[in-house]
C-alpha cells in the first residue's frame, strides 16, 4: 500500500483538515500530498487503487473531503466505485472528482448522476485546489 504519511501535520488535526486523495499516478499523488499538507496545512492521506482506499476503512471514512481521480488506470475499480464504497460506508464527507477526461466520457457522465459530488477537471491549479479543499 502506498499511503501517503501525514509527517509534516500533526494527527490531532479535525476531521475537516483531512484530505483523502484517491489517485493511480504515484507523481500527481505525492505531488498533491506535499501541497495540501505544506501550504494548505492539511492533513492529508493519499492512496493509489481502490483496493488501498478500502483497506484504509475508518482512516478513509474520518476525512472530511474525498477527492477521486475518476479513472484509477488500468485497474478494473473507478473513482465511482470509490464513490460508492465511501457512501455506503456512512460517509459524509464532501466528494470530488478530479478528471482529465471530456464532459462525454462514460466515467464522467456517470460522475455527474451522482448529484452530490463535484467534478474537476485536470490541471487544477493551486487556488482551485484550496477552494475545492475549503469547500
Amino acid at each position: 500500500m502506498s499511503v501517503i504519511p501525514s509527517a509534516h501535520v500533526p494527527e490531532s488535526v479535525t476531521r475537516a483538515e483531512c484530505v483523502l486523495f484517491v489517485e493511480d499516478s504515484d507523481d500527481l499523488r505525492m505531488m498533491f500530498g506535499e501541497l495540501v499538507e505544506f501550504v494548505l496545512k492539511r492533513r492529508c492521506i493519499g492512496v493509489g487503487s481502490y483496493e488501498e482506499l478500502v483497506a484504509l476503512g475508518d482512516r478513509a471514512l474520518g476525512c472530511g473531503v474525498a477527492i477521486l481521480d475518476i479513472n484509477l488506470g488500468p485497474s478494473p475499480w473507478s473513482g465511482i466505485d470509490a464513490y460508492t464504497w465511501l457512501r455506503e460506508k456512512g460517509y459524509t464527507g464532501r466528494i470530488v472528482f478530479l478528471t482529465g477526461h471530456a464532459d462525454t466520457h462514460p466515467l464522467v457522465v456517470a460522475a455527474k448522476r451522482k448529484g452530490d459530488a463535484e467534478i474537476v477537471s485536470k490541471p487544477i491549479d493551486p487556488d482551485r485546489l484550496q477552494a475545492v479543499v475549503d469547500g
